[in-house]
């Protein structure tokens, strides 16, 4: 008896009838923890099996209904959402519940409906997916009839049929019902075959003739070898159609209520109440298309191991959502994360460690944005290979392997996280790595994906290490790919720079920056410097010779570290600002710090983005240094987009930040007005009352922002623009394809802008994106999805560059309409080289249509 006394202590899934005896002394608040912990605990781990704990923890909640009835729906009701990945085990105590207590399963059933209501009202989209599938589950319990649950899924699947909707609302209305299918498929293809059938022909005629605009600029690979990259709905479709086909059998999904058929049976049932999808309203933001990451099929499995499920089995479907849901909740803790992952129940009957390197794999290279930190993946990943050492390395290199083979159809975007990530995990291991199985690249076209790809990855390494350790570790085959020794530059210490005009003034002021001299010392040093620009008639806006002696010595003074050049950036900071009053001065200024700093990409990095957080440079000057003829040769190289993202978000987090407190002030406002009203008597002086003056000057430096926002975008279209119809036009005068490798890569860019335009069109200016109306909904107001959700065409590109060229706005204080004209004919050039009839009245059509679409404001 003393032994099993201590197993049921020890053991909180085990014996339930015998805590019941010993609760009559406990208070209310200990009883309601203790029910909340059987209840969250139930199925996992125990000496007992799960039938067992089940129909002991029914035991326990039935006693307790009376008193706890509230409490015990509550916490069921969070667990639907909260552990999902436990569906089966929640619906089978439902169901026992149910034939005890008939009542306690219809209010239950009441509470789900409740709560699908309201987060479908608040935008919880996920929560609605996993609590319709928990109520489709209920259908093999007995708690639900077959027959609610089909005129349930076809009132959801009806959504597809609304007129001017967005295709995603409908898309996810869809995604939802057949998610639920593999749940509760064969409970209806016994019992309601035909009206089941009725909902799969309806799905099927949505799905038919959706639009799939999207689906190039989400591709990893454009290519469909060896595995056709399908998107994320045409995908489940095909995989539930499989599912048809074998009369709705799976083999993955863990159901113990099997083991309670006969008394589940029993039971009543229940109808699922009236349930109407809330209306569509503008804003709305749903769940973003995808497209199906693929890189392994069963042929690169080991042979003799387990067999990876096909791409359209249900059970890959099941698995992968498994695998994902928990990276979801545990992405936060990498050690908790992997060990959840490797401990995967039913992991003997797949290869696990696959499927978890190609569903982690997919959420790096998610398009347009990856939904986790990169740095956390690649540090999961360092964890699940210290906890299976005999295959997740392996594994991960296979992976490696696959991607390299494949880089000459990846997108650009996924290249350069494939290379932040590949360089991250090699500094683990002590950045060792087979290079000569990759030599053939040292023969190829230098802008070929492959020797790009290593050439950047060496980059980061160096980032992560230093210089020569990079190089004693590369064959001597790999030096043209080798990063530059990070060293400085300056042409006023260079053999001959005594005929350079500046070079005096360089070594004074180096003297007097090292005897610590204050800022307006040094503007003394280079007062007298001529101007190369004077002239008789024009007084110059800047002096280029007082900015280049200035910077380059400043930094050079100051190349010992980040520490040292932040420093004295920040010491001379009114220095700066007096050379740079104009935009020509300050792309002056970020020549001469690459020229000083051109072989250290980090510190360049690194300067950018602290001149522009002390505004020394505008992000508009950077914008412009990049693009021009100068930095044509760095084009390629991986940096100058890191510069220019950075930028972009610099220049959002400044608008963000003038939203953020115009909408405080006018609530303080707002609340202190109010309480006024309430009580006149009260003069509380203690806190700053926000004036009407203090937000109109508040709301004039945001709508100044957001021009400044909106006319970096246009430069960035505009100098793209000109770069892609000069190189059409010299490859055609030269007699070549103009399809090369750097137009593939430089359109991959401009797809990666217009990425970070309608997120910032979306976020910052409330624009939703470029018009398309559904093919089959043709309303008097036009429909819009995402800018990013648009094919890579050169037209589909110029036509989304049209859209936001025409946007209406009040705020374009800084920007001149001969930019958009000249930007607009360039676009309109660019389109006859890719549409034969293309001319100029399909131009003015092209306007006037764009126009028209806009979204009213």
């Amino acid at each position: 008896m003393s032994s099993r006394r201590r197993n049921y202590d020890d053991d909180d899934e085990d014996n339930y009838p015998s805590r019941k005896r010993r609760r009559f002394s406990a208070e209310p608040k200990e009883i309601e923890d203790r029910l909340e912990s059987l209840i969250v605990r139930v199925g996992d781990k125990s000496t007992s099996s799960l039938e067992s704990n089940l129909e002991g923890l029914a035991g326990v909640l039935e006693a307790d209904l009376p008193s706890y009835k509230a409490k015990i729906m509550r916490i069921l009701g969070e667990c639907v959402t909260r552990l999902p990945e436990k569906t089966t085990i929640y619906t089978t105590l439902v169901g026992l519940l149910n034939v005890r207590n008939y009542n306690f399963g219809g209010e239950f059933v009441e509470l789900l409906v409740k709560g699908l209501r309201e987060a479908l009202k608040s935008r919880k989209f996920e929560d609605a997916r996993v609590t319709v599938r928990f109520l489709a589950d209920l259908v093999n319990c007995h708690v639900i009839s077959a027959g609610s649950m089909i005129n349930f899924l076809q009132a959801l699947a009806d959504v597809s049929g609304e007129t001017g909707i967005p295709q995603v609302r409908a898309d996810f209305y869809v995604y939802t019902v057949l998610c639920a299918l593999p749940w509760v498929g064969r409970e209806l293809y016994e019992k309601k075959d035909n009206e089941l059938d009725h909902l799969l022909r309806m799905i099927d005629d949505y799905i038919s003739k959706r639009h799939k605009v999207h689906l190039p600029s989400l591709k990893v690979w454009q290519s469909s070898i060896p595995h056709v990259q399908e998107e994320y709905l045409d995908c489940l479709w095909a995989q539930i159609n499989k599912l048809r086909s074998d009369k709705w059998m799976e083999h993955h999904i863990l159901r113990p209520y099997l083991a309670f058929d006969g008394v589940l049976c029993e039971a009543l049932q229940h109808s699922i109440p009236t349930m109407v999808p809330p209306p569509h309203q503008d804003g709305c933001s749903y769940p973003f298309p995808s497209v199906v990451f693929r890189l392994f099929d069963y042929t690169d499995c080991p042979e003799g191991g387990p067999v990876l499920p096909g791409a359209h089995s249900i059970e890959r479907f099941l698995i992968e959502e498994q695998i994902r849901r928990i990276l979801q909740q545990q992405y936060l803790n990498r050690k908790e994360c992997a060990a959840v992952f490797l401990s995967y129940p039913g992991k003997h009957k797949i290869p696990l460690e696959y499927v978890i390197v190609e569903v982690m794999l997919s959420e790096l290279f998610k398009l347009p944005v990856v939904t986790f930190p990169e740095i956390c993946l690649g540090s999961l990943f360092l964890e699940l290979c210290k906890l299976q050492p005999s295959t997740m390395p392996q594994v991960l290199a296979q992976a490696v392997e696959l991607m390299y083979e494949r880089l000459d159809t990846m997108n650009i975007d996924c290249a350069n996280r494939f290379s932040n990530w590949f360089a991250y995990h090699l500094s683990n291991f002590q950045f060792r790595w087979n290079w000569d199985d990759w030599s053939d690249c040292i023969s190829l076209d230098p802008l070929h994906p492959r020797p790009v790809f290593i050439r950047e990855t060496l980059a980061k390494c160096m980032r992560l290490s230093y210089h020569q350790r990079i190089v004693d570790l590369m064959p001597e085959g790999f030096s043209n790919l080798l990063p530059l020794k990070p060293i400085t530059l300056c042409k006023y210490e260079q053999e001959g720079a005594e005929a350079l005009p500046g070079t005096v003034a360089s070594q004074q002021l180096l003297g007097a920056l090292k005897e610590r001299c204050t800022a307006e010392e040094a503007l003394l040093v280079i007062k007298d410097l001529p101007n190369p620009l004077q002239e008789d008639d024009v007084e110059p806006t800047h002096n280029p010779l007082k900015i280049d002696v200035f910077v380059q010595t400043l930094l050079k003074y100051a190349d010992k570290s980040f520490s040292h050049a932040f420093a004295a950036v920040a010491k001379y900071h009114t220095v700066l600002k007096v050379l740079s009053t104009s935009e020509e001065a300050q792309i002056c200024i970020l020549r001469s710090m690459f020229d000083l700093w051109h072989c250290n990409q980090q510190m360049m990095v690194g300067l950018v983005t602290k001149f522009l957080k002390a505004k020394v440079v505008d992000s508009s000057s950077v914008a412009n240094w990049l693009f021009s003829k100068e930095m044509a040769s760095e084009f390629p190289k991986f940096y100058i987009w890191e510069i220019l993202h950075l930028t972009i978000r610099e220049m959002i987090r400044h608008v963000t930040k003038f939203q953020k407190q115009v909408e405080e002030s006018k609530k303080k406002l707002q609340s202190q007005n109010d309480a006024m009203e309430e009580d006149d008597d009260d003069e509380d002086s203690n806190h700053e009352k926000p004036s009407e003056e203090m937000i109109e000057e508040m709301e004039e430096k945001l709508d100044t922002t957001q021009s400044e926002l909106k006319n970096l975008f246009l430069i960035i279209f505009q100098r793209f623009i000109m770069l892609l119809t000069e190189h059409i036009a010299r490859c055609e005068a030269e007699g070549i394809d103009f399809n090369n490798f750097w137009f593939k890569s430089t359109l991959g860019r401009l797809q990666e802008v217009f990425f970070a335009a309608s997120r910032a069109s979306v976020q910052v200016c409330g624009y939703p994106g470029i018009p398309v109306v559904h093919q089959r909904h043709r309303s008097s107001h036009p429909v819009c999805i995402p800018a990013v959700l648009c094919s890579e065409s050169i037209s589909v590109i110029c036509r989304k560059t049209l859209y936001f060229l025409f946007i209406p706005t009040s705020h374009i204080k800084y920007f001149s309409s001969i930019l958009t004209w000249s930007l607009f004919i360039r676009i309109c050039i660019l389109l006859m080289h890719q549409t034969p009839n293309f001319g100029k009245s399909d131009a003015m059509v092209m306007k006037t249509q764009t126009m028209k679409n806009l979204p009213k404001k």
